[in-house]
């Protein structure tokens, strides 16, 4: 399995907009992954209910999780940049 730890970059973490933004690229993705914060989780990232229901915090660290082979680690890479970024600040 590979993963990455990322602190999330939205000023308001993993709520409506950002979730939303963040489940339709997991949905993209040519592998699965998962997410966890803390001891909640891990959840299917393409799922906007279980991603909101971590309720993750801006700054809180996450650990997003994968199959160990080459579109795993592109999807974990993609995600994790994605994350770090202030979802609210990108225009629709």
């Amino acid at each position: 399995m590979a993963e990455r730890r990322v602190k999330v970059g939205s000023s308001v973490g993993l709520h409506a907009r950002p979730a939303n933004l963040f489940c339709k690229a997991a949905g993209q993705q040519p592998a699965k992954v998962t997410i966890a914060a803390g001891d909640r989780g891990p959840v299917d990232a393409r799922s906007i209910l279980s991603v909101l229901g971590l309720g993750v915090a801006s700054g809180e660290e996450v650990v997003l999780t994968s199959s160990d082979d080459a579109a795993g680690e592109t999807s974990l890479d993609a995600l994790a940049e994605l994350l770090a970024t202030d979802l609210d600040a990108v225009p629709s």
